[in-house]
């Protein structure tokens, strides 16, 4: 049900602003992973106060579409992951917010507990 997906408790998000949020941020890791594969020294930093996210009015859309542009945006950067060399993968550079040097496998082993912690709010938002 499509009510469902867009109900949103307070000021949290709904279903579909989070899975939104995670199509939002492709850009940001797809951007990251340029960074580090040019060489530089510094990664981007992130929106931490999400208005891409808030600006997107993702429950005015479909789910289907989100979904399915997420899903082709993730891909495009998996293909990206598969093809690179031992020697990318050792590039590094540092995280604006943790100050931490970063390589491909941080960033993505970052990006999977972010998506990680989204899908727990759904599922929590599922259980009621």
């Amino acid at each position: 049900n499509s009510g469902a997906l867009k109900r949103r408790a307070g000021e949290r998000w709904s279903i579909q602003e989070h899975a939104g949020h995670l199509l939002d941020l492709e850009e940001l890791w797809s951007g990251r992973l340029d960074e580090l594969m040019s060489g530089e020294s510094h990664l981007r930093g992130a929106d931490l106060e999400n208005r891409k996210t808030y600006e997107a009015n993702h429950n005015e859309n479909e789910i289907d579409e989100l979904l399915a542009e997420f899903r082709a945006t993730r891909m495009a950067v998996v293909e990206r992951l598969e093809a690179l060399s031992g020697d990318d993968l050792r590039k590094q550079a540092l995280h604006p917010r943790l100050e931490q040097p970063m390589t491909v496998v941080d960033l993505f082993f970052f990006v999977a507990e972010h998506d990680d912690h989204h899908l727990a709010c759904i599922t929590e938002i599922l259980r009621g």
